[in-house]
């Protein structure tokens, strides 16, 4: 790890960090005395003297709960410790390393002041990787913006929180986001540049559209193919899916963005508004305003009437202006609704006969267990987007190709990209300019691409849902939506589609989904899936080990296929 990205370990602002320990160290031992004096045996922690003074003068029903409660956090607290000293350090791809004196151009630059070439001041830059290196304050402060910006970094701080319960983001690991020399991001942004062009043929034509096939067979063209593949080929069943257990099978919208919510007294309808077919910042001056951070110079104009998902136009604006957990919030409720809950929920068929779930192993418990996830992940991906990877955004790897194309500047580009028919369809489109077409006005959020917050975010609420409800359910009439996202129709025929195969379905959904939107690559989704899983499993094992309940534990499979079970703080081999 870089001395950029080494959390200021050699800085005086660590200084709280050890007085925080020594206080911790300190009332650890002095409530193993009380504890001892009591009778209890078990070690706690205290705050403070006064704390001390009340808890000695309690009752001893009392005592033993305040002691067993601070046992149960700094038990999770040794595990997560243990866990993470057991680390390897978090690996990067070099590129910031790589083109230091290039105007670090393959790095995470937006809102900072930029030339034309939309290349970095590398000053500002740098005063970036300082405030991340010291953690001060008012080193973040000093971190110079565009003169015409009117947007801000999106919270590069943060990555610096800590948070109380589950896994701390600085204790997940992923792989180096690919090099931007390498040919899986010329692959990637192939992609990106097929998904901008193809926005609004519904998914129901992928099958028969002229426009697909260009797409499918310019795609199987680059060495690193990306995404699923059968016999080895990206086809019109496999194009912008994801790879998890349930992505193929069935339509390409998850049941769970389609199917009526049911919201209390009332049932939300899933139609939502999307833009009109237009694209935005495929010329200079819109690209390079937005870089800098300025106010977009465009805007979209949307359909009056609301449809249901049916193609990337749509999708893409679902992602654009969701609540982060929207979805996962949604899919609860449908699934409550369906009663499908998992057999190994003591409640499940009244297996507890005199008792109901509620408060525990009920809606309640569930829907916070979600959203709780949600929150958690972010500080996963802030910590690996800022402090580690500051991947640049796909927008600003399209002027890169744009300039290169024009022979004004030259990048390590790999010319399978540059030679595409991806790229020369975009040419021919948008008037000789190589620029990636975008579906935001913005672009891109002005945090760096790898990994996805929306990925991540989905990645540990789908986990949650899956630990929940009964992966194997099968979903009760499923549906589909008409070509045009006016109406759900009967999907008749083919496989059955199950809960965890569709909420496989709905984190890739999400994940690729902003890809549509040319705002994230493909790894920034299916590698961030992976991130929030670890976020969710650590969660889940917090929460199998509070609970009073004879309980055999949370059973799920993993994004990659493998059946875990997490019973009492514990994940073992299902």
């Amino acid at each position: 790890m870089s001395n950029e990205q080494n959390g200021g370990r050699n800085d005086p602002a660590e200084k709280p960090v050890l007085e925080s320990r020594r206080r911790f160290i300190r009332n650890s031992a002095l409530l193993g005395a009380v504890s001892a004096g009591a009778g209890l045996g078990a070690p706690a922690m205290l705050a403070s003297p006064a704390a001390e003074a009340s808890v000695a003068g309690a009752g001893a029903g009392a005592l033993a709960r305040a002691l067993r409660a601070a046992d149960v956090r700094i038990d999770a607290a040794r595990d997560r410790f243990a866990q993470t000293r057991a680390l390897p350090p978090q690996q990067t791809n070099g590129d910031d390393l790589r083109y230091a004196r290039e105007n670090f151009y393959a790095s995470f630059t937006k809102t900072l002041p930029h030339d034309d070439f939309g290349e970095v001041d590398p000053a500002a830059y740098r005063a970036l990787l300082r405030a991340q290196r010291t953690g001060r304050p008012r080193d973040f402060d000093a971190i110079p913006l565009d003169p015409t910006a009117t947007r801000r970094l999106a919270n590069p701080q943060g990555a610096l929180r800590f948070v109380y319960a589950g896994l701390d983001g600085h204790a997940t690991r992923m792989r180096p986001a690919p090099a931007f020399r390498s040919k899986e991001i010329a692959a990637e942004m192939g992609e990106l540049y097929w998904q901008a062009l193809t926005r609004d043929i519904p998914f129901d034509q992928y099958g028969s559209h002229t426009l697909i096939g260009d797409a499918i067979e310019d795609l199987n063209a680059f060495s690193e193919t990306v995404g699923p593949k059968v016999g080895g080929l990206v086809t019109a069943d496999t194009l912008f899916r994801g790879p998890t257990p349930g992505d193929l099978t069935g339509p390409y919208i998850s049941q769970f963005l389609w199917k009526d919510v049911p919201y209390g007294p009332s049932v939300i309808v899933q139609r939502y508004e999307a833009p009109l077919a237009v694209d935005v910042m495929v010329n200079e001056h819109t690209w390079l305003n937005v870089q800098r951070g300025g106010t977009p110079l465009e805007t979209l104009v949307f359909d009056p009437v609301p449809r249901y998902l049916h193609d990337n136009r749509s999708l893409g604006e679902y992602v654009h202006r969701d609540v982060l957990f929207q979805a996962y919030f949604n899919a609860a409720l449908i699934l409550l609704g369906m009663g499908a809950v998992d057999p190994k929920n003591p409640y499940f068929n009244g297996d507890i006969g005199n008792q109901g779930a509620f408060t525990s192993f009920g809606g309640p418990w569930v829907i916070d267990l979600v959203t709780q996830a949600g929150n958690l992940a972010l500080n996963s991906a802030w910590y690996q987007k800022w402090l580690e990877h500051r991947r640049l955004r796909p927008e600003a790897y399209g002027g890169r190709v744009h300039f290169q194309l024009l022979g004004q500047r030259h990048y390590e580009i790999d010319l399978e990209l540059l030679d595409s028919a991806g790229v020369s369809n975009a040419l021919t489109r948008n008037l000789g300019n190589g620029f990636l077409p975008m579906a935001f006005a913005e672009g891109s959020p002005t945090h760096p691409a790898y990994p996805a917050g929306h990925a991540t975010v989905a990645g540990a609420c789908v986990t949650t849902l899956k630990a929940y409800f009964d992966e194997d359910f099968v979903i009760p009439d499923p549906v589909v939506s008409d070509e045009g996202g006016f109406a759900l129709l009967d999907l008749v025929g083919g496989p059955d589609l199950t809960v965890g195969g569709e909420l496989n379905k709905l984190a890739s959904n999400v994940a690729i989904g902003r890809n549509a939107a040319g705002v994230h690559y493909r790894s920034d989704g299916v590698d961030g899936l992976l991130v929030g899983e670890q976020q969710a499993i650590v969660l889940l094992q917090e929460y199998s080990a509070a609970t009073n309940e004879d309980f055999d534990g949370f059973s799920l499979t993993k994004f990659d296929g493998t059946p875990i079970l997490i019973r009492d703080g514990r994940v073992f081999p299902a």
